[in-house]
């Protein structure tokens, strides 16, 4: 190699725990983040009550899945907006699933007794239900249309997403 007899035998060593590293990452990720058009990935989920929750109950509604961490500052932001969508459109047919991923309980239950949820959450300290999306961010949510496909992927909480946001829940609750 060329470029080796170059570089110095500690720059080698580096480059070759960096390479080393990247592959390490990459295998470690998931393969793809689901995308809209695609069925969405499958979960079943318990509840604080212990109720499993899963996507294919849910099978003809239109779903909201929004994955959040108790660390998530833009998390914060996205609850009373999730609020005021379940209670706006829940009796029309829309429902939002809160998933937390946080490894304990307690984290997840101090966050909700500062930040309310009108909607239902679910736990996955695991992660199982975050891999399978292919989630990269938090809150990273989900828009599924009542025949389970992925309608919307959004990445964050943004407040001028939230009126399209609301156009495109509006429009997939008609199309049911």
């Amino acid at each position: 190699m060329i470029f080796a007899a170059h570089v110095p035998p500690r720059w080698r060593a580096c480059a070759g725990a960096f390479a080393l590293a990247v592959l390490a990452a990459l295998a470690a990720a998931p393969a793809a983040a689901v995308d809209t058009g695609a069925p969405a990935p499958a979960f079943a989920l318990p509840d604080v009550r212990g109720e499993v929750i899963t996507l294919e109950k849910l099978r003809g509604r239109v779903v909201y899945v929004d994955f959040w961490a108790s660390w998530c500052g833009p998390c914060r932001q996205s609850f009373p907006w999730m609020n005021e969508m379940q209670r706006k459109y829940g009796a029309q047919g829309f429902t939002v699933i809160g998933v937390n991923v946080d490894k304990r309980d307690a984290d997840a239950q101090r966050f909700l007794q500062q930040v309310p949820a009108a909607f239902t959450i679910v736990y996955d300290p695991k992660g199982q239900a975050p891999a399978a999306f292919g989630v990269k961010a938090m809150p990273s949510s989900y828009l599924i249309d009542a025949q389970g496909r992925v309608a919307g992927v959004e990445y964050g909480f943004k407040d001028d997403r939230k009126a399209d946001l609301e156009r495109q829940i509006a429009a997939l609750i008609a199309a049911r």
